[in-house]
């Protein structure tokens, strides 16, 4: 890279570095941010992290700003209208789900105080590090996504199959992924425990 800094292949370009550099793997307890990352990473099913990345001012207009009791709100005139906007990718299911997927998002968060607290909790309250040398050791999914994935769909979630549970968990900073190689592996492992809340 001109910069000089070492980082994971798949960080290239305008779109994917800064991404790569700011937010990927770092650790998430905003409950309006773990919505999104469901959200786009469920609409990225099929496609590239690119093609949703590149919408997400888009995805942020359409949906709310991704707040939770608004999007879970949402009925069939607005889900129409989304349907008709070039700002999002218009897959009429992956829009029905990310409503659906609110209103189950809400349920947790009455039930735990928040989603955050939720979801940490099935990882103890602190990332998980890798420690993978290439990008062929990284895997697709995991045990760990499996169970979220599960616990996820028996509470009404939709688009949460394991493989996009893992990379929910790697952008949420759950799971960290960074290759060892990369500049972000050394200043990840740092938060490697519970954030103050």
């Amino acid at each position: 890279m001109s910069d000089g800094l070492a980082r994971c292949p798949w960080a290239r370009g305008p779109w994917l570095e800064p991404y790569h550099d700011l937010e990927w793997g770092v650790p998430v307890h905003s409950d309006v941010r773990h919505l999104e990352l469901l959200v786009l990473e469920g609409a990225q099913a099929g496609l590239s992290w690119l093609t949703v990345l590149r919408r997400r001012a888009g995805y942020r207009d359409a949906f709310a700003d991704f707040d939770p009791n608004v999007l879970a709100g949402f009925g069939p005139e607005r889900v129409e209208a989304i349907l008709a906007d070039p700002g999002v990718i218009r897959h009429r299911l992956k829009i029905q789900s990310a409503v659906s997927n609110a209103q189950a998002f809400v349920r947790i968060q009455a039930g735990a105080g928040s989603f955050d607290d939720y979801i940490w909790g099935m990882v103890g309250g602190r990332p998980l590090v890798n420690r993978w040398r290439s990008a062929e050791e990284v895997p697709a999914t995991s045990d760990l996504a499996r169970t979220v994935s599960a616990d996820l769909v028996r509470r009404g979630f939709r688009f949460v199959g394991p493989t996009i549970c893992y990379a929910y968990l790697q952008a949420a900073g759950m799971v960290m992924d960074h290759l060892t190689s990369c500049f972000r592996s050394r200043e990840l492992a740092g938060l490697a425990q519970p954030e103050p809340r």
